[in-house]
């Protein structure tokens, strides 16, 4: 996967605006480091930390699986990155949270969309007024069926 960006590319400013944030925390920026959130900005997919190193190794030969796992750990820390765990699977995804939206789950492939015009704030409002807490984050999962396994269940 490439890690270059564009001239004025919205990437290029999600990836200035990540190492920024990392900087003013003193949090470390190494090369894997920058190459792991330059891959989740530019993945068009919810990737699992072992296709990330898979991707990342043939460029970075000595970096670990467990490198990977760490500078997620640092990502999800700082809410940089989602990290999705869905019924029924024990592998753990990873979203960039560029901005926040809903993850829509097929129910018979595994395959995860973003739902991005989806205005959660009623809910997180609701969830405060009801327990008293105090909303950080949502993560909120929608489960269904992908056009593409309707299309093969209609067609059995």
């Amino acid at each position: 996967m490439a890690l270059h960006f564009y001239d004025n590319d919205p990437k290029q400013a999600a990836y200035n605006h990540v190492l920024a944030h990392l900087k003013e925390k003193h949090i470390r920026i190494t090369e894997t480091r920058k190459a792991v959130i330059a891959y989740m900005i530019n993945a068009h997919h919810h990737p699992s930390a072992e296709q990330i190193y898979r991707d990342l190794l043939p460029q970075y030969p000595s970096m670990s699986l467990a490198t990977v796992y760490n500078n997620l750990k640092v990502l999800i820390d700082e809410g940089l990155v989602a990290e999705l765990k869905l019924s029924n699977d024990n592998t753990a995804y990873f979203d960039f949270m560029g901005d926040e939206h809903l993850h829509i789950v097929c129910e018979s492939c595994g395959k995860i969309t973003d739902f991005v015009d989806a205005d959660i704030s009623p809910i997180k409002e609701e969830a405060k007024e009801q327990t008293g807490y105090e909303i950080t984050r949502a993560q909120l999962l929608i489960y269904g069926l992908c056009p593409e396994c309707q299309k093969r269940e209609k067609k059995t």
